[in-house]
């Protein structure tokens, strides 16, 4: 695959969201190509899980940064959320220590 069109497939956004200080998530990185894989590899190195949902995705990056989602998006965010807590909850810290692992089903 040619760094081009690499480019032109790889897209990420990064969300924030502390239910005691957020009113609701918020895009705090976003970015195609290079970037994008920045932004995924650093995750990763956080232990923070990466989602792969390319229509969420595309919807996301219409977005401006440090901007909170709008309510139409709620739901399906919220479902990415629910499934990462569950996740975190499940694998304990097992995630931060394996940060390429993948979670069970």
């Amino acid at each position: 695959m040619t760094d081009d069109a690499r480019q032109a497939r790889s897209r990420a956004i990064a969300l924030r969201y502390d239910a005691e200080s957020d009113a609701a998530p918020r895009v705090v990185a976003k970015g195609a190509g290079l970037l994008a894989e920045q932004i995924i590899a650093i995750a990763r190195e956080h232990g923070i899980h990466v989602h792969e949902d390319p229509d969420l995705v595309a919807v996301l990056a219409k977005l401006d940064l440090d901007t909170y989602i709008p309510e139409e998006l709620y739901r399906a965010v919220a479902e990415v959320l629910a499934f990462v807590y569950r996740v975190n909850h499940r694998l304990g810290s097992g995630l931060a220590q394996n940060p390429g692992r993948t979670p069970p089903p």
